[in-house]
């Protein structure tokens, strides 16, 4: 196999304190996270501790000033681990970067400090009801009320929705503006009128704590607003093509545990008199996934190269997304089916990380939209 050559010798250290971090503080107790709906929160205080939260986020707000191979070390190792309730992510890699390119100084000061330590989890609050991938179709209305933002509207599918302490909510200040209309705030879950409706019960990702969130004439300080008004949509866009690799970084991972998984599955499982893995379907299935997941890692690493030089481009990491994801889902149903009867069960991990993955085609924009995307810049 083609070695990986991007990571360090320290790189290597922290993967293995975050794989042992995990297998003792996660792993025994996944299972029945997913049937509570959310995992544990003590979790996020333990992973700031430990130094899994925000690693890239400056020293002076509490960070390690890490680079970004850090953050891929944790999103691998949860995808390795088919802990799919775990929103690390989410919280280190999308939320927080938002606060630390865009945020006043006052905000980087009272937030970031608390992302790194657990004491806060966030999410971000786009999708609606009434639309998805379309954020200029968002309907929650900031209007400025002397030194106040009222804010109304809805959420829906938020990640780490039911136990986040601060949510970055998309909202129009501008209706009429379209795109240009589009502002950033920083709602605290405490502020009255903000509202979590339930958990949502999905199809996978069962342990991941996704909501509704509603927001009836919630008021917040016209300091909460972040970065410039009428800019979130710019906003969006430039931190999206970082959002879309950990979505890429999380497919591979997954990926690969499933092969894995079928690996020792298909070796100790007999069917007419013989090994699973004796039979020249399966090894020619084995050996399909094996080369394409080999595909998928070189250029996750090239991807991962790029970003690092500041590099990758919002077409480049939309491809990243929708073909990793592909695979993905391609690769654990022929696990699955290599599973036979026992794929179908849910004590299999392989049955789990198969529910698990089908979202990862929908969420971050759609497939479609990142086709759309590569595209534009096509033609």
């Amino acid at each position: 196999m083609i070695p990986r050559t991007i990571f360090s010798s320290d790189h290597e250290l922290f993967r293995d304190s975050v794989r042992k971090f995990l297998e003792q503080e996660a792993v025994p107790f996944h299972q029945q996270w997913e049937k509570d709906g959310h995992i544990d929160r003590a979790l996020w205080n333990k992973a700031g501790e430990a130094g899994m939260l925000c690693s890239h986020i400056p020293e002076e707000y509490g960070g390690m000033a890490a680079d970004f191979l850090y953050s891929t070390v944790v999103i691998e190792e949860i995808g390795r681990l088919g802990l799919t309730g775990i929103g690390f992510s989410l919280h280190s890699d999308i939320v927080a970067p938002y606060i630390l390119h865009y945020g006043s100084e006052a905000q980087k000061q009272h937030y970031l400090p608390k992302l790194v330590s657990g004491e806060m989890v966030t999410a971000i609050a786009m999708t609606e009801p009434g639309a998805g991938s379309d954020l200029q179709g968002v309907k929650t209305t900031a209007v400025l009320d002397g030194d106040e933002y009222v804010i109304n509207g809805s959420k829906t599918f938020i990640t780490n929705g039911w136990l986040a302490d601060l949510v970055i909510v998309v909202a129009k200040t501008d209706p009429k503006a379209g795109a240009k209309g589009t502002s950033l705030f920083l709602v605290e879950a405490n502020t009255p009128g903000f509202s979590k409706g339930k958990r949502l019960e999905k199809v996978g990702m069962k342990a991941q704590d996704t909501s509704e969130l509603f927001f009836q004439d919630v008021r917040v300080p016209r300091e909460n607003l972040l970065g410039q008004p009428g800019m979130g949509f710019a906003y969006l866009m430039q931190e999206l093509p970082q959002e879309r690799l950990t979505v890429g970084i999380g497919a591979l991972a997954s990926a690969e545990a499933a092969l894995n998984w079928t690996l020792d599955y298909t070796r100790e499982r007999k069917a007419f008199g013989k090994a699973v893995a004796d039979f020249q379907n399966t090894r020619f299935k084995l050996a399909e996934m094996a080369t394409e997941i080999q595909v998928g890692r070189v250029f996750v690493d090239r991807c991962l190269e790029l970003h690092l030089q500041g590099k990758l481009d919002v077409p480049t990491a939309a491809m990243l997304k929708y073909w990793g994801t592909d695979l993905q889902c391609k690769v654990l149903d022929e696990c699955v089916q290599l599973h036979g009867g026992y794929g179908f069960m849910w004590e299999y991990p392989v049955a789990r990380a198969w529910a698990d993955a089908r979202v990862q085609r929908i969420y971050a924009g759609t497939n479609e939209i990142m086709k759309e995307i590569i595209a534009r810049s096509l033609v």
